[in-house]
């Protein structure tokens, strides 16, 4: 990395105040008007349109289709699972007036959609054949935030929430378990270069109304947990509320077996958390709006550095030429460091006399003279190579952060250095949860022996993945 004085807070300094620095100085994100509110700017943008768009990919490769469903739902609705309602009640944005008005009936701002999908499943679903039902929308909720922090936790934000009724409740199981591992999973290792643990939450951390919470649990560079998504199985609790229910292929009515899913902006800030390093953002090449920036250091190196741009855009990168060549070429080179821009090729009149440019990797901040006939290639494989380099970092920082320890004491221990703790569930479980808890230590997942999602909070020889979380 470069010796320059810093432009952010080191992480280690103070890591919530790094992270604001990069938000702010990478031009992701301001803080919104109301309290908790966010305005994304449009490299923050590019970057969940990116996320958006392999998300929406993998989604529609498990059968479901995109719907929308209304902004306010009529609070009567979210009563009619007692157990949900409950759950969301402190969070929840109700309207009371409108039009000038008072309201016969109190609307809620959406602060998540299964109640009112639960209805229109209900009049949708009327026989066997007209199931699975798979839906999924792209959305914004609500939910007042009493401590926001921009993409983390923020009062409306922005997220998919998937749906889905099934005929027999391991039809669910099977749809819901598909969602959590073959789209969430595989876009957060694969795109985000994110090494998510996977893992089932204990009833205390499960989702109100639901059976079965499985989730994403990344860890962050100062030790933290990030919960990035989860997939709920419901049981037949929102069927029974809303009557959703069918006719067998034998004339029996039945209530359906339901699930929801979800992922959101959140993921943006877990981007920034799990890569960034001293100097800003460090993109993976998959989700970086700019793949590679072209930067042309003084005016008569103009017209090659276009063409290079031009070259590599018809090879598939996405590229911007920099020929703002009045602006000091220090000061560009910063701004794009602090973006996380994977790659960086500067251009100058001793290069290109040289017939060569300079190729600089973001990711771990090498300097590489390269000849301009082989640029396109040596771009693209440096894109390859940064985008397996900063998951086996992230998967090396995971690996180091995890203590394995035999009581709670150590588990303790290790989550106050900065740290996550693997404890057997069986020394968690009721007392020790609650324990843990007074030291702000969640249990964020259940895992079987070899990593994978148990079936049951029963389950023999369960561990626990306990840390403190954002």
């Amino acid at each position: 990395m470069s010796k320059r004085a810093p432009v952010l807070t080191p992480q280690t300094q103070d890591f919530p105040r790094w992270y604001q620095d990069v938000i702010a100085k990478a031009e992701l994100a301001d803080n919104g008007p109301v309290r908790g509110t966010m305005v994304i700017r449009p490299y923050g943008y590019g970057i969940w349109e990116l996320m958006k768009s392999e998300m929406d990919r993998r989604i529609k490769l498990t059968g479901a289709s995109n719907a929308y469903f209304p902004l306010f739902i009529p609070q009567a609705h979210l009563q009619r699972e007692a157990e949900h309602v409950e759950g969301f009640s402190p969070e929840l944005a109700v309207v009371t007036t409108a039009g000038g008005k008072q309201l016969e009936e109190a609307i809620v701002v959406r602060p998540t959609s299964e109640t009112i999908i639960g209805q229109y499943m209900a009049k949708w679903v009327l026989s066997h054949r007209d199931l699975p039902l798979l839906l999924n929308q792209w959305a914004n909720v609500v939910r007042w935030e009493m401590r926001p922090r921009l993409f983390l936790r923020t009062t409306e934000f922005l997220w998919q929430e998937g749906h889905s009724a099934h005929a027999t409740q391991a039809e669910a199981a099977t749809y819901a378990s598909r969602i959590l591992n073959d789209v969430y999973a595989d876009f957060m290792i694969n795109e985000l270069a994110a090494p998510v643990f996977v893992g089932r939450k204990t009833p205390a951390e499960r989702f109100a109304g639901a059976v079965n919470t499985m989730t994403c649990e990344a860890i962050t560079r100062d030790g933290k947990a990030l919960q990035m998504g989860t997939s709920h199985e419901l049981g037949q609790n929102f069927a029974r509320a809303f009557d959703i229910n069918f006719l067998t292929s034998a004339g029996e009515r039945k209530f359906a077996w339901t699930t929801s899913w979800g992922t959101s902006t959140r993921m943006v800030g877990g981007l920034i958390m799990i890569h960034g390093d001293n100097d800003g953002l460090r993109l993976p090449p998959r989700v970086a709006p700019i793949q590679t920036v072209v930067l042309a250091i003084k005016p008569d190196v103009v017209e090659l550095a276009a063409r290079i741009a031009d070259d590599l855009k018809a090879a598939g990168t996405r590229v911007l030429l920099d020929d703002r060549t009045d602006i000091s070429f220090g000061r560009r080179a910063i701004d794009w460091e602090l973006k996380g821009v994977p790659t960086r090729i500067e251009l100058g009149p001793r290069d290109i006399a040289a017939e060569k440019a300079v190729l600089v990797d973001r990711t771990n901040g090498t300097r590489t003279s390269i000849p301009l006939p082989g640029i396109v290639r040596s771009v693209t494989g440096c894109l390859d190579a940064a985008q397996v380099t900063l998951l086996n970092e992230a998967r090396t920082l995971r690996d180091d952060r995890v203590a394995d320890v035999s009581d709670l004491g150590h588990a303790r221990e290790a989550c106050e250095a900065g740290g996550w703790a693997r404890i057997p569930w069986s020394l968690v479980i009721g007392i020790g949860e609650k324990e843990l808890a007074e030291h702000g230590i969640s249990v964020r997942c259940l895992q079987d022996a070899d990593g994978g999602i148990p079936l049951s909070d029963d389950d023999p020889d369960l561990y626990a993945l306990v840390a403190r979380a954002y």
